[in-house]
């Protein structure tokens, strides 16, 4: 989201909002001490949306039919893409290695893996040590577990909440902010399964439970950041990540899961953005 204008306290915006979903712009007011703050979700629709709120403050009739469906603009896309350009080299690069994956198959899990692993001559697999593998200089293989991924479902669902969540945070805090929180979400989460005595997983998925985390704290503590997460999202989320543990997962197909990556990735983001949203209160 970004910050937009003040609008009057005591101002009725509810024609205006309806203005503004009617012409498909994405927006939020928020109740701030010196008035009710207006977000734009999109920045290529600044213009449009001062043109809504200037005939708004003017009095004059407001647009309440939806406009006619626009093919894409690809402008439109590279300027998104150039407002997040970290977390769109993420999802880049999580799709880059899922099709060297198909290439070259077992190659490529070896050497993103957290240790090293391999074929023993007797045909068991044989799995390095962490510790050896970072004295020897491997010192990648404490967050690359994070870009594996074993399926398209395993994919597209990683790769949808990186996007939903990194973009806020990278669009509103930098890039610098969005890569301290993938490293130490990756780094935390990957020690945190390998901890639990498991040497072959991957997934994104640490960090976008610590992207949750931070999100929703920042959005809950510091409503004047700009963040934003539906509650039900949140729920929903949560909930999921319980239900992985239990026995019922594994029953219905739903085995495998790496729960202590996400619950040590969302630890890493609570921890995050309680530090980060306290700092920001304590700015205002």
């Amino acid at each position: 989201m970004y910050r937009v204008m003040l609008l009057p306290t005591d101002a009725d915006t509810r024609e205006l909002r309806r203005a503004l979903w009617a012409a498909r712009i994405g927006h939020r007011i928020t109740e701030e001490a010196e008035g009710q703050l207006l977000w734009l979700a999109d920045p290529a629709q600044h213009e449009a949306m001062v043109e809504v709120v200037g005939r708004w403050q003017r009095g004059e009739p407001l647009p309440v039919e939806t406009p006619p469906l626009r093919p894409g603009n690809a402008d439109s896309l590279l300027s998104v893409l150039r407002q997040v350009p970290l977390t769109a080299a993420t999802l880049g690069l999580c799709l880059l290695v899922f099709a060297a994956m198909a290439v070259f198959g077992d190659l490529v899990i070896a050497g993103l893996a957290i240790v090293p692993l391999g074929i023993s001559p007797a045909g068991t697999l044989s799995v390095g040590s962490l510790t050896e593998a970072l004295a020897s200089g491997q010192v990648w293989r404490l967050l690359s577990p994070a870009f594996l991924h074993f399926g398209w479902m395993h994919l597209i669902f990683n790769m949808l909440w990186l996007w939903y969540f990194g973009r806020q945070v990278e669009a509103l805090q930098g890039s610098l902010r969005m890569l301290t929180i993938l490293l130490a979400a990756g780094i935390g989460a990957n020690l945190a399964q390998y901890a639990a005595g498991t040497a072959l997983f991957g997934g994104m998925s640490g960090v976008d439970f610590a992207l949750l985390g931070y999100v929703w704290l920042m959005s809950r503590r510091a409503p004047g950041s700009g963040f934003f997460v539906p509650q039900m999202l949140v729920v929903f989320m949560l909930g999921w990540m319980l239900f992985t543990m239990t026995d019922m997962a594994g029953a219905v197909g739903f085995g495998n899961v790496a729960n202590e990556a996400h619950l040590g990735g969302l630890v890493v983001g609570l921890v995050m953005g309680w530090y980060y949203s306290g700092r920001a209160r304590r700015q205002r």
